[in-house]
């Protein structure tokens, strides 16, 4: 389950962030979260998004033909990089685990690299290690155009996601 937030809450998160350049993720909508962030705090309507999360399974995923894929961790963060014949960074994304959950971030595909099922990939590869781990539930934060592959994946939507940035004068 996911947690639910309030005013309250928010507000101690930001008062908490002394380092400028800091995101708060928010389950809510962009428009009304600035509404319950002190000064300094700015809204980013571009980087908004999708809460999203699903039951993880074991799925055994192939890597595409003509490419390479290597999976590492380091300090708690397990990243998924996928490379082409040359070499070349094609794909990639990392999650961290928190108990029973992981949370899923920063998943791309190159743009020469998109269609090919590298993205699904990087995905279920990272969905096999959390349950390997011991995880249950995957958790992270989309934006439009990630959210139809995620979809397609069996993740579903819980809440909009304000992305939210700390930028004092």
């Amino acid at each position: 389950m996911l947690p639910h937030v309030d005013e309250s809450s928010v507000r101690r998160a930001a008062a908490a962030v002394t380092v400028p350049h800091t995101w708060l993720k928010v389950p809510m909508e962009p428009t009304d979260a600035g509404d319950w962030l002190p000064p300094g705090w700015v809204v980013d309507k571009d980087e908004a998004g999708h809460l999203m999360a699903v039951d993880l399974q074991v799925t055994d995923p192939v890597v595409p033909k003509g490419y390479t894929a290597a999976v590492e961790t380091d300090d708690g963060v397990v990243r998924v990089r996928v490379r082409d014949a040359a070499g070349d960074t094609a794909a990639g994304g990392q999650m961290a685990l928190l108990g029973r959950a992981t949370v899923v971030d920063l998943v791309t595909t190159e743009e020469g690299h998109r269609r090919r099922g590298l993205g699904n990939f990087v995905m279920r590869t990272l969905a096999d290690h959390a349950v390997a781990e011991g995880a249950e539930l995957g958790i992270l934060g989309a934006t439009d155009d990630g959210r139809a592959l995620y979809e397609t994946l069996g993740w579903k939507v819980h809440a909009p996601l304000a992305a939210c940035i700390y930028r004092p004068r």
